[in-house]
């Protein structure tokens, strides 16, 4: 990874790209640190520190920190996630969409303009719900429609803005521009991740005491950024012989490749899902302003809140974890299902005089793919859930309470290791230009 980034350093299309990626940064960096006008900012921070281990604090580590601040970045780009998650969802629902996405360029260039406007219309409704529902409780220095409405349009922009910035980094900086905007949002709340281990557990300790933890929370990390480049990285290929074909005096096709799949094979949105599905109760009392008091419904919202699982002194509440696992392998069934259809891989292969060897054409390739998949889908959902039960673990049995979990580990490693993918693509590009030209 290194001897990449030195060689792409070396190479001036690819520095100025990197340049302009990082300035992008910058100002995403900068405006995080901008106020929302009318903002009282201490009820916010009182809010987290009232409500350690809360729903929030995963939507505040996506945002980097902006969320508690509740600055102009206050919704970063979460609402052009949830619109693009959307998107995916409604083109295997909607027949115009899928149409759409099977026309090549013009296609895409269309269904990325519905999720530019589905991202607003979602920023709008999020933003509205933080004026009122958190306006109403203090958030407001002064509660009226004027100041909501200001809040309302300063959030939306803000978010807005982002999405731009993500944009103008995949079109003329390197990656993903959504993608490594989030990055760099969760890599922003690792200093105050590290802060907190470090008050926690190795501040006041004896000298053997604080070694051990510091070797314990390093171990931990590193095996578990070990576990999510190997999930990552883990593909089953399928070997797939073409048939040869005789055209006059030439012979075309008698090849060999294979079908590769992933073991992780919906990526993080299982966990986004099961965590969103979730904690939206408990994120709709607090925008109420209950889910404090006793009875069932308050018992129910402590079992699917994050913080109460894995504490031996709540240890009841951990049913919420079980159902949360469930939920994840669900969720990577479902995703997967509706991204990966073996009916039409079988058929294509069919068409080009493909097959599987040992596999017969039709019924049997389809029955045979869907006995994979469903095999290494299960496979990636426990890894994915292994990942994410370690901090839930330690947050729970030794109140760690930090947003850099499992998801965030996921997320970050899963960006760069394509960043630097696309870097070396660029760099190959290159190359063959240069070959083709001399």
């Amino acid at each position: 990874m290194f001897k990449t980034l030195q060689r792409a350093f070396q190479i001036k299309d690819i520095r100025k790209k990197i340049f302009y990626t990082f300035m992008m940064l910058v100002v995403i960096r900068l405006g995080s640190q901008l106020p929302t006008p009318g903002i009282n900012a201490s009820y916010i921070q009182d809010f987290f520190a009232q409500n350690t281990g809360e729903a929030f604090n995963l939507f505040n580590a996506f945002t980097g920190g902006s969320f508690e601040q509740m600055s102009i970045f206050a919704l970063s780009i979460t609402p052009y996630i949830t619109s693009s998650i959307i998107m995916q969802l409604l083109t295997i629902a909607i027949p115009k969409l899928e149409e759409m996405q099977k026309e090549g360029e013009d296609g895409r260039k269309k269904i990325a303009s519905i999720t530019r406007y589905v991202t607003v219309i979602l920023a709008l409704i999020e933003s509205t719900a933080m004026a009122v529902g958190f306006g109403r409780q203090g958030l407001l220095e002064e509660y009226n429609f004027v100041n909501a409405a200001i809040v309302v349009l300063t959030l939306t922009a803000g978010s807005a803005f982002l999405m731009w910035v993500g944009e103008r980094i995949t079109e003329k900086g390197v990656g993903n521009g959504i993608s490594i905007v989030l990055v760099i949002n969760i890599i922003s709340r690792v200093p105050s991740d590290m802060t907190t281990l470090y008050e926690q557990f190795v501040k006041g300790k004896s000298i053997a005491s604080a070694a051990l933890a510091v070797l314990i929370i390093l171990a931990i990390i590193l095996a578990l950024v070990v576990l999510v480049v190997i999930l990552q990285g883990g593909e089953r290929r399928i070997a797939v012989q073409y048939s040869q074909k005789m055209q006059g005096r030439r012979t075309y096709g008698g090849q060999s490749t294979h079908i590769p799949l992933k073991v992780n094979t919906a990526g993080v949105i299982p966990i986004i899902f099961a965590s969103s599905l979730m904690q939206f109760p408990i994120v709709i009392a607090s925008f109420m302003g209950k889910g404090d008091g006793t009875g069932i419904g308050s018992e129910i919202l402590r079992g699917l809140n994050q913080a109460n699982w894995c504490n031996p002194q709540n240890i009841k509440y951990t049913w919420g974890l079980l159902v949360y696992i469930v939920l994840t392998v669900f969720f990577a069934y479902f995703y997967t299902s509706i991204t990966f259809n073996p009916m039409e891989i079988a058929n294509n292969m069919k068409k080009s005089g493909g097959f599987i060897p040992g596999i017969r054409p039709g019924k049997p390739t389809i029955e045979y793919l869907t006995k994979i998949l469903n095999y290494i889908i299960f496979i990636g959902a426990c890894g994915l859930v292994l990942i994410q039960l370690v901090p839930i673990f330690f947050n729970g049995w030794l109140g760690a309470s930090v947003s850099f979990g499992g998801t965030s580990l996921i997320i970050i490693v899963s960006v760069i290791l394509e960043t630097i993918k696309q870097i070396e693509a660029q760099m190959l590009v290159r190359n063959y230009k240069g070959f083709l030209n001399s």
